[in-house]
């Protein structure tokens, strides 16, 4: 599966966009994390998982915690992909007024 692939099915889920919208104020410990939802603390680990894998978020180990911070850049990559490829038309315009 390609990137944007994997950046899109990440965010098919609604927890999983909760998490980057909570990640959106700054880094969080996984506990941290899981504390802010209802469902065990494997299914957040397999949601912090598929976030990793699609380079949306980070991961930093501090002592015996996992830090997670917000990859904005490769969503914006992603969507910058799709629209690319599904409105080439449209790139090219938002290109042209920018040089105006």
């Amino acid at each position: 599966m390609s990137d944007t692939g994997l950046v899109f099915r990440a965010l098919a889920d609604p927890t999983r966009r909760q998490i980057l919208q909570d990640l959106k104020a700054g880094p969080l410990a996984a506990g941290e994390i899981a504390a802010r939802f209802h469902i065990s603390g494997p299914s957040i680990s397999r949601h912090l998982a598929a976030l990793h894998q699609a380079g949306l978020v980070s991961s930093q180990r501090d002592a015996n915690r996992i830090v997670y911070t917000l990859v904005p850049e490769t969503l914006a990559l992603a969507v910058g992909d799709f629209l690319s490829a599904v409105c080439p038309s449209q790139v090219l315009e938002r290109q042209r007024r920018k040089r105006t």
